[in-house]
C-alpha cells in the first residue's frame, strides 16, 4: 500500500500590481483598484468578503500571474476606497453598478468572476444581472444572504458549535435584547456613542474571526485588532445584513440561478464551514447545471485552509485552459 501523503497545491508567489488607480463612481464614492498580471492575460475580477473587508494581496495569489490579468478593488466604504466606513449610497446594487463601471474603465469585454463568502454573494448578484459580461464563475464559501443563513450565524446555530466564542460575541448585548441579536447590534453599530459602538464592533468582528477555521477560536485575523478596520467592517456588514442584502425577496439569488445556465462555474466549499453552511452551496449547485461543486472534507470557511487553497488553485488552472 502506498502511504505517501498527497501533495497539495500552494498559492502562487506574491506579485505586485502592474498598476493601481482610483475610479470615481458617484458624487460621493471613489474606489481604489489594482491591475496585476499581463495586460493581455485572461481577465479575472476578484471580489473580497465582508462586506467591508477590503481586497488583500492573497486574492491574486490563487491565479497564475503569467496567465491571468487580475483586477481587485475595495468596495464602497472600505479598504482604500473613500469615504471610509460610509453607508450612504452603499447597497448591493450600487456595487453591481460599480463593477460594470470598472469593467468598462479597464476595457474588458468579459471576465472570470471570483469571490468567497460575501464575495460569492456579490459575484452571483453581478452575474445574474450581467450574464453576458461573465466568462466563468469561481466561488468559495457560498453565501446566498438569506434569513436562514443570517439566523444560523448571528442568532442560533453556529452558537452550538462555538459556545465559548458565542459568549464573547453576545457579551455587549443585555440579556433582554438577545432575542434579536441582529437588531441589537445594528442599534449599537449605528450609534454616535463611540464606546458602545466599538465594543459592539469588536464583538461582531471577533465572532466571525474566531469561527473561520476548523482550527477553532484561537485563530483570528490580525486586522481584527485594528479599531478603525473593525468599526468599518462591522458597520458595513451589519448594514447589509439588517437590510437583507437589498434583494427584492428572501432567497432571490437562488431564484435567479437559472440565468447562469450557460456560464461555467466551480464552487469550493469546506465540509465544516460554520460561517456559511454547505447547504447553500449544495442548493446553488443543484440549481446551476453547469457548476461543479468540490466539498473539502477537512476545511471550514477560511480561504487559506490548505484544502481550500489546493482546490481553488486547481480550479483557476482549469479555467486558464478553458478560457485561454
Amino acid at each position: 500500500m502506498n502511504t505517501k501523503p498527497v501533495s497539495r497545491r500552494k498559492l502562487y508567489p506574491h506579485t505586485d500590481p502592474r498598476r493601481v488607480g482610483r475610479l470615481r463612481v458617484s458624487n460621493l464614492h471613489e474606489l481604489y483598484w489594482e491591475d496585476s498580471g499581463p495586460e493581455h492575460g485572461i481577465p479575472v475580477l476578484g471580489l473580497h468578503g465582508g462586506p467591508g473587508g477590503g481586497a488583500s494581496p492573497e486574492m491574486r495569489r490563487f491565479f497564475d500571474p503569467r496567465k491571468f490579468r487580475t483586477i481587485l478593488f475595495d468596495q464602497r466604504g472600505c479598504g482604500r476606497s473613500t469615504p471610509y466606513s460610509s453607508l450612504e449610497d452603499n447597497t448591493t446594487w450600487d456595487l453591481v453598478a460599480d463593477i460594470e463601471k470598472l469593467r468598462e474603465a479597464m476595457g474588458i469585454e468579459k471576465w472570470l468572476v471570483f469571490g468567497g463568502s460575501w464575495g460569492s454573494t456579490l459575484a452571483l448578484a453581478y452575474a445574474v444581472t450581467h450574464p453576458d459580461r461573465v466568462s466563468g464563475i469561481l466561488l468559495r464559501g457560498v453565501f446566498l444572504l438569506t434569513k436562514a443563513e443570517i439566523n444560523w450565524f448571528y442568532q442560533e446555530g453556529a452558537s452550538r458549535l462555538f459556545p465559548d466564542a458565542y459568549d464573547r460575541y453576545v457579551e455587549p448585548i443585555p440579556e433582554a435584547e438577545r432575542g434579536n441579536l441582529l437588531e441589537a447590534f445594528y442599534t449599537r453599530l449605528m450609534s454616535s456613542d463611540q464606546a458602545s459602538r466599538l465594543s459592539a464592533a469588536r464583538a461582531w468582528a471577533c465572532w466571525e474571526g474566531e469561527t473561520l477555521s476548523i482550527r477553532g477560536p484561537s485563530v483570528r485575523p490580525p486586522r481584527f485588532d485594528d479599531a478603525s478596520f473593525v468599526d468599518a467592517f462591522a458597520r458595513i456588514e451589519c448594514h447589509y445584513f439588517y437590510n437583507e442584502g437589498f434583494f427584492p425577496n428572501d432567497g432571490w439569488l437562488l431564484d435567479q440561478a437559472h440565468i447562469l445556465k450557460d456560464i461555467p462555474g466551480t464552487i469550493v466549499h469546506g465540509r465544516y464551514d460554520v460561517v456559511t453552511p454547505l447547504s447553500s452551496a449544495w442548493a446553488l449547485h443543484k440549481a446551476w447545471p453547469k457548476s461543479k461543486l468540490e466539498i473539502i472534507p477537512d476545511a471550514g470557511h477560511s480561504s487559506l485552509e490548505p484544502g481550500i487553497v489546493n482546490a481553488l488553485v486547481n480550479a483557476t488552472d482549469d479555467f486558464a485552459e478553458l478560457l485561454r
